[in-house]
């Protein structure tokens, strides 16, 4: 009997109603596709793992003790996977009309091409950053600074989306949503666990990429996201988290050296940053603005914290 044409891996913590709206967007637009769908659960406290259970039957369930990290929930749902196509699918998203279909098509369609992606859209129908080149020193202080959405494009490092856009290979897709072959678990093996949080999309393409196959993102492929339902629950840990795993990206692929250069830049940076938000904090109008200030200033010292680490995953 043959299996499942699409198997969809979902991780979860704490989103019990966005995970709902996503997996009823799946049952709505799945159409004749045969779809496997797996929801892992990193030990949620709001409910989430019974609401699957309850609303969901046809879903497969792997609920765990604890938080054990996107990389991780991800690999054990790819680790049961059937299908032919495996689909990486954040649990904040809502998937439109066809794009499984045109996604799965594409990769009929184009043999050596190994994972795809979608043009990702904010609630309000806005473009989301979807696709980017691989992170450089300068594109990373760019973003740092703010002065990339502020000069470039306010998805950066996404560039700004085209009328005329067609299908392209890019350098890299957010995990939120990537179509991938299953040869891709097989050969390059799935998503490095020393990432607990961000990049590990990143790596996973990079890896991709060094191992002959194509990355093409796909913009007639659209789904929307709520972009950091989780995230924003711990919004300066978050922060931290994706510049500790920028270093961790760079010490990995570009060298100890230049990781550490990377490092030492956005310790500068945030120092900056928080020194600007406390002198800006006590003197903003509002108490809603001072608050914002102080929790900008809050962000910029855990990131500061997180920068001095030790390096991890260097090679």
């Amino acid at each position: 009997m043959a299996g499942p044409d699409v198997s969809i891996v979902i991780v979860n913590w704490n989103t019990r109603d966005r995970l709902a709206e996503c997996l009823e967007s799946v049952l709505r637009t799945a159409g004749t596709l045969a779809v496997e769908t797996i929801v892992v659960d990193n030990a949620s406290s709001d409910g989430s793992a019974a609401m699957v259970g309850t609303r969901f039957a046809s879903a497969r369930l792997i609920a765990n003790p604890a938080n054990a990290g996107f990389a991780a929930g991800t690999n054990q749902g790819l680790g049961v996977a059937q299908g032919r196509y495996l689909l990486l699918l954040n649990s904040d998203t809502v998937v439109r009309p066809d794009a499984m279909q045109r996604a799965v098509q594409f990769l009929d369609d184009h043999p050596r091409v190994g994972v795809v992606g979608a043009k990702m859209l904010n609630p309000d129908g806005t473009f989301q950053a979807s696709f980017a080149s691989f992170p450089t020193f300068w594109s990373e202080c760019l973003k740092a600074t703010t002065l990339g959405a502020r000069l470039i494009a306010p998805s950066y490092p996404s560039p700004r989306p085209r009328p005329t856009d067609r299908p392209r290979e890019v350098d890299w897709i957010p995990g939120a949503f990537m179509l991938a072959r299953r040869a891709l678990w097989e050969t390059v093996g799935g998503l490095d666990e020393s990432y607990w949080l961000y990049s590990e999309d990143t790596d996973w393409c990079y890896r991709i990429a060094r191992g002959g196959w194509k990355v093409v993102y796909l913009p007639d492929v659209e789904i929307v996201h709520a972009q950091g339902a989780s995230t924003s629950q711990r919004a300066s840990e978050s922060e931290a988290q994706l510049y500790l795993a920028r270093v961790r990206f760079f010490a990995t692929h570009y060298g100890v050296r230049r990781a550490l250069v990377l490092r030492g830049a956005l310790w500068l940076i945030f120092l900056a940053r928080g020194m600007l938000s406390g002198l800006i904090a006590p003197l903003a109008r509002s108490a809603d603005r001072r608050d914002r200030w102080r929790r900008e200033s809050r962000t910029c010292r855990r990131v500061r914290q997180t920068c001095v680490r030790p390096l991890s995953g260097a090679r």
